[in-house]
C-alpha cells in the first residue's frame, strides 16, 4: 500500500468510490438532513418555558413535519423526502466532486510545494496535515458550482410553497442567478469547514495512528478519523451554515442581503441562534458525513489496491512471456 493520490488512473478510484458514497448517503440520511434544515429554519421557540410536555412535542412536530404532522406514519416518513431529486443530484455530485478530488488536489500540492509546507510549518507531519487542510479548504470553496442544486433541495426541504407548481427548466430559466443567492456565504461557510474536515481527518491518521492515509490504515481506523473531521467540520462550520440556510430558504422575491439577515437574526433571536440545529446536526447529520466520508476512503483505497493488483499482474505476465 502506498499514499493516496496522484499515478496514472488514479481519477477513476476515486470517481467510483466518492460517487457510490453520495448515492448511499441519499439513499439513508436524506430525511435526516430534511429535520435538521427545517430546525435551523425555524424562528419560533419550540420548547416554551412552563408549557406541557405535549403541547412543546406538538410545536416539534409541526416543526418537523409541517402539514404531515397528522398523517400516518408512512405519510410522516415520506414527507421527509421533498426535493429528494434536488437532493440526490447535489449529493452525489457533491461527494463526488470533494471526497474525489480533494485526495487529487493534495497530490499534486504535494508534489509541487510539499517542501514549502514541511519547511513552514516545521515537521513532515505537519506539512502533511496543513497539506490535507488547506486541499481541503480549496475543494470546499469551489463547492459553490454546485449551489443551485443545494439551494432547490433546502426550499424544498422547508419553504416548498415558493416551488410549487414549477418545472425544473422553469425555475432555472426565471430565477437564474438567484439560485446563486448566498454564494458569497457558502464559500466562506465551506472554507473552514472543509479546512477542519479533511485536516483533522490528517491529524487522525499521522499523530494518532501513525499511517500515512487511508490506504495504509484499517477500517476502524478510517472510521475514526472520519468521525473526528466530521465532528470538527460541523462545529466550525455551523453559524455561517445557519446564515447560509436562512439565506437560501427564503423566497425568490426576498431580496435581504446575507448582512440584513445577520442582523435580523441578532436582533430577534440572539448570537444563541448562530448555534440552532448544532446538536441535531452532531448526533444526526455528523453520521450521515462521517458514514459518507468512511465509504468513500474505504472504496477508493479498495479499488485502487485492486487496480494495483491487476497491473502487477499483467506486468509479471509480460515479464514471464519475454523470458520465454
Amino acid at each position: 500500500m502506498g499514499e493516496e493520490g496522484g499515478g496514472s488512473g488514479s481519477f477513476w478510484p476515486h470517481f467510483v468510490g466518492s460517487s457510490t458514497a453520495g448515492v448511499l448517503e441519499i439513499l439513508i440520511f436524506h430525511p435526516i438532513d430534511t429535520i435538521a434544515k427545517r430546525l435551523m429554519s425555524n424562528t419560533k421557540a419550540v420548547f416554551v418555558s412552563g408549557a406541557p410536555l405535549g403541547e412543546n412535542m406538538s410545536r416539534l412536530s409541526k416543526v418537523i413535519l409541517k402539514d404531515a404532522s397528522n398523517r400516518s406514519f408512512l405519510g410522516k416518513w415520506l414527507s421527509l423526502f421533498p426535493g429528494v431529486s434536488f437532493g440526490a443530484a447535489y449529493k452525489v455530485l457533491q461527494r463526488t466532486y470533494k471526497f474525489g478530488s480533494q485526495p487529487l488536489l493534495k497530490a499534486y500540492m504535494a508534489e509541487h510545494y510539499g517542501d514549502a509546507f514541511t519547511r513552514t510549518f516545521g515537521s513532515k507531519k505537519s506539512g502533511k496535515d496543513m497539506l490535507s487542510a488547506v486541499s481541503g479548504a480549496l475543494v470546499g470553496v469551489g463547492e459553490v458550482v454546485l449551489l443551485p442544486l443545494d439551494v432547490l433541495k433546502i426550499k424544498a426541504q422547508t419553504n416548498p410553497e415558493v416551488l410549487s407548481g414549477r418545472g425544473v427548466v422553469d425555475i432555472f430559466v426565471k430565477e437564474n442567478f438567484k439560485l446563486y443567492r448566498g454564494i458569497t456565504w457558502t464559500a466562506a461557510r465551506n472554507c473552514p469547514g472543509s479546512f477542519a474536515l479533511f485536516g483533522a481527518n490528517s491529524l487522525v491518521y499521522t499523530r494518532m495512528f501513525g499511517v500515512e492515509g487511508p490506504r495504509d490504515a484499517t477500517p476502524f481506523q478510517v472510521f475514526v478519523g472520519s468521525m473526528f473531521g466530521g465532528v470538527a467540520s460541523i462545529v466550525v462550520s455551523s453559524p455561517l451554515d445557519v446564515i447560509k440556510t436562512r439565506i437560501q430558504n427564503k423566497s425568490f422575491e426576498d431580496n435581504r442581503s446575507g448582512f440584513k439577515v445577520v442582523a435580523d437574526l441578532m436582533k430577534e433571536e440572539g448570537p444563541h441562534a448562530f448555534f440552532k440545529g448544532l446538536t441535531p446536526k452532531i448526533g444526526l447529520i455528523g453520521p450521515k458525513l462521517v458514514f459518507s466520508f468512511t465509504v468513500a476512503q474505504v472504496l477508493v483505497a479498495a479499488i485502487q489496491d485492486a487496480l494495483e493488483d491487476k497491473k502487477a499482474l499483467e506486468n509479471k505476465a509480460k515479464s514471464e512471456v519475454k523470458h520465454k
